[in-house]
This record gives C-alpha cells, structure tokens and sequence, in this order.
C-alpha cells in the first residue's frame, strides 16, 4: 500500500495521538486503513510518538501515557497537535475581541493560533507573557515594514511581559505577575493545560498557575481557549475555578456527557464550527 502524501507526518502522528486518547489505545492495522499508509509508516510514527513520551507502544498498537501531574510538553511538543480544532477555536474566539479593547493573551499553542487570527481586528493593545504569541504580531509589522509601507494603520500594540521562561515558552515568575497587577484587561484569553469540574483550571508549573491568577483577577472578562483534550486532565496547581470564567470555547470533540455537566455551571460554552441552537434562520 503507498503512502498517503497528502498528509504530513505531524498531521498524521496527531490524529494517531487523538484516536489513542478517545479509545484508550489504537492498533497499528487500524491506523493503516483509517490513514491509508503503510504499516511501516505507521510504525514509525508511534515509534515517533512514543519517544516524546505521548503514546506507549505495546504489542500490535498504542496505548495512552498516563502523565505525572507535574509533567508540562515543551510548545514544539504540542504545536502539531489538534490543528484543525485549535484553528476553529482561535477563529471563534477571535470575534470576542473588540476594535480598540485592551487584551491580554496568556501562553500556549491555542492562544498561538489565536494571535495570527487577532492580526486583523484593529487598535488592539496586546499584553501577553508568551513569547511566541508576541512574535506573531512582531513578523506581521516587520513584514509590512519591509513592503515600504510601515505597519498598516490600526496595528496592534504589544506589551511583552517579563519573567523566566517554561517549556511552553511563557514567561512567568515575580516579574511577570508584577507587571500585570499593576494592568486592567477588557477581556483575557486564556490557553489550559487542564480543564475539570473539581479542579477547574491547571497547570504542572507552579510559577505559571501564580502567573496566571493575576491574569484571571485583572480582566474583566475571562475567556478559555481549550480544545476537548483539555477535558477532564488536572495538572499539578489549579488557578481559577470555572465560576471565575466567563466563556469558555471548545471545538466539536467535547463529549456529550461533558457538555451535559459543563450546561449546569456559569460559564458560557463555546463549541466552535457549530451554530447557536437559537440562532435565526
């Protein structure tokens, strides 16, 4: 059997670790017929997945890994992640940000396609503590510099916190919370490592959940970013309890049975990609 070109190898590896998640483990002649590639391939893949520590290989297949509370993946590890999700998510979240509002964007993969959506809503003031999601908007104005024309008018504005940097290249510690105690958000979007009913909102970084509490308790609206991996993990530090967020946006993935719990609790829920049951028609 040839090998499906049309899907990249970090494409592929993220719908494997996405169907080991939902069914608790995998076999290698079902990932052939469902990716049309080879065995080889996907052996290979799961020997890939199994060395970042995603997957656990066992005989004919795949299991998942269950991870130690204070494990946190670096940001290359979960970029290739969910894509398609996170891209629904960021789109979604994206129509939350007024022209001319002062946001703050937490750290994270989510809140990293979030900023490439957040390029076109005009006079924004950006604090992040992400160094990647400052990037974004730092390419975006030096490739319109470059062009002759200067950054197009309307141009976010961007405040890069500082602190020590985590694995997910957030910067975080006594400096970073310094400096955002002393602001006032319209709205903050907030990429998870976790999301539980009993433990609300965590992270495996301690320095990070301190972080992001002074995040939670300077906007005047909270809203999570997360897609349905999120679901159900708790990291080692909760920093928010779901009553203190506001909105939270999911992708379709979100089991049934979640989304039943999540309909009793304060926040409003968010499924990208799909439309309001009382939207007009």
């Amino acid at each position: 059997m040839s090998d499906n070109q049309n899907l990249l190898a970090e494409q592929r590896r993220a719908l494997i670790l996405d169907e080991v998640r939902r069914r608790g483990g995998v076999r290698v002649n079902e990932l052939t017929r469902r990716l049309n590639v080879s065995d080889m391939t996907v052996r290979r893949d799961l020997d890939a997945l199994a060395r970042q520590g995603m997957v656990e290989k066992v005989h004919g297949g795949a299991v998942p890994v269950s991870e130690p509370s204070a494990h946190e993946p670096g940001f290359e590890a979960k970029s290739g992640l969910e894509l398609s999700a996170k891209e629904d998510i960021a789109k979604a979240a994206a129509e939350m940000a007024a022209p001319g509002s002062a946001i703050a964007l937490a750290g994270g993969t989510t809140a990293f396609a979030l900023a490439q959506q957040l390029l076109e809503v005009p006079d924004l003031t950006v604090v992040t503590n992400s160094v990647r999601v400052a990037d974004v908007f730092y390419t975006a104005q030096r490739a319109a510099a470059s062009g002759g024309t200067g950054p197009r008018a309307g141009a976010a504005t961007v405040v890069l916190t500082g602190g020590v940097r985590t694995p997910s290249d957030t910067l975080v510690g006594p400096v970073a919370d310094a400096a955002i105690r002393s602001l006032h958000f319209d709205v903050l979007f907030l990429g998870v490592h976790g999301i539980s009913v009993e433990a609300g909102l965590s992270t495996p970084n301690l320095a990070e959940a301190e972080t992001n509490r002074h995040f939670v308790r300077s906007a005047r609206r909270v809203v999570v970013v997360a897609d349905h991996t999120k679901w159900g993990t708790v990291g080692l530090s909760s920093f928010a309890t779901l009553d203190e967020v506001d909105v939270l946006v999911t992708d379709a993935g979100i089991p049934a049975q979640t989304r039943a719990e999540f309909a009793e609790l304060p926040p409003e829920l968010v499924v990208a990609g799909e439309q309001p049951e009382d939207a007009d028609i």
